[in-house]
């Protein structure tokens, strides 16, 4: 694939690489949609950087097959600190797949990165993310894309894992009629915190954007939702839509939302829903009567609260995520 997509002109290199080979591109936006003093972490991440993928899409270049990058953690009082910067330029598209993943050690581990994606006029970037860290993981990551003209930035999420996630993809629509989209997913184990959610800041007229996060908490899990979605009093024509969900397993499971929502000017359309709820016994029973288990009736019940969502994922993906839900789930019953 990386072959196929040379020949198209697309650049597809680690961020190391893309320094040296191409930095009149990498250094134009680099550090430009996630400045170094954005926060003490994007700050760390700019100063020890290493790994990462670089990607520029010529104009006009629509790449069919999603291109993808693998990260691990491979050793005890690690940090890691990839570096991801994607440049799809006018009238391009791209979709980018992740996974990372972490063996269980027995001391801390860091995971720090930084995604920087910028769509130009009337491009497309799709960056999706599978994540299963082990229990020692503290996954802190700065990501955000910034949206010109017409142009679209969507992220699906998937976070499982870690003993703290904090993460909170964001969209700067800078472009009229310039549209950003954060799918997300969360399960918190026991011991575990999954703090997530997203940001929309509308900086142009007629920009769109749509917020949909699920959460599940099992045992003493923790999941939080945070959500910012910012429309200054200029603009006109704007529209956000919310869409924030919990289940919660057990009666120790926990889980919190934050919305910060503001709009200053008129014209502008915003709406923001959120839900609790809890599997009820009576339906864990009458899957019980139809021959599952108990395990299997509260991992189906889990699976199909976030079914239309794990529908958004490649199919490998998606078989993947159920798998690992499963998996999750197994010990969460007795």
């Amino acid at each position: 694939i990386k072959k196929a997509v040379g020949e198209q002109g697309v650049i597809f290199v680690g961020s190391a690489d893309g320094l040296k080979e191409h930095p009149e591109i990498f250094r134009k936006w680099f550090g430009k949609v996630i400045p170094t003093g954005d926060n003490k972490f994007s700050a760390l991440n700019s100063a020890v950087f290493s790994g990462g993928s670089f990607i520029y899409v010529p104009p006009g270049v629509k790449v069919k097959h999603p291109l993808q990058a693998y990260f691990r953690i491979n050793a005890e009082n690690f940090g890691q600190f990839e570096r991801t910067l994607i440049i799809c330029d006018e009238g391009s598209e791209l979709t980018y797949m992740e996974g990372c993943t972490a063996p269980k050690f027995n001391t801390a581990t860091l995971h720090s990165a930084v995604v920087e994606l910028v769509a130009l006029k009337g491009a497309k970037i799709q960056y999706i993310t599978v994540q299963n860290w082990s229990n020692n993981v503290f996954n802190l990551v700065t990501k955000r894309g910034l949206a010109h003209e017409n142009a679209e930035v969507k992220w699906i999420d998937c976070n499982i894992g870690s003993r703290l996630t904090m993460k909170y993809p964001g969209v700067v629509m800078k472009g009229r009629k310039a549209r950003g989209e954060v799918i997300s997913i969360a399960l918190a184990g026991d011991g575990q915190h999954q703090d997530t959610g997203a940001k929309m800041v509308h900086a142009a007229d007629e920009t769109t954007s749509n917020i949909i996060s699920k959460s599940i908490s099992i045992g003493t899990g923790r999941a939080t939702y945070r959500g910012l979605v910012h429309v200054p009093k200029h603009l006109k024509n704007c529209k956000n839509n919310t869409e924030c969900d919990a289940l919660l397993i057990n009666s120790n499971s926990r889980t919190d939302t934050y919305p910060a929502i503001t709009v200053r000017g008129t014209g502008n359309a915003v709406q923001h829903e959120a839900s609790v709820s809890q599997v009820s016994a009576e339906q864990i029973f009458y899957m019980q009567q139809r021959g599952l288990t108990q395990a299997q009736a509260m991992s189906l019940s889990v699976n199909g609260f976030v079914n239309d969502l794990v529908r958004q994922f490649p199919m490998e993906y998606s078989v993947e995520l159920k798998r690992l839900i499963e998996l999750e789930m197994e010990g969460s019953v007795g």
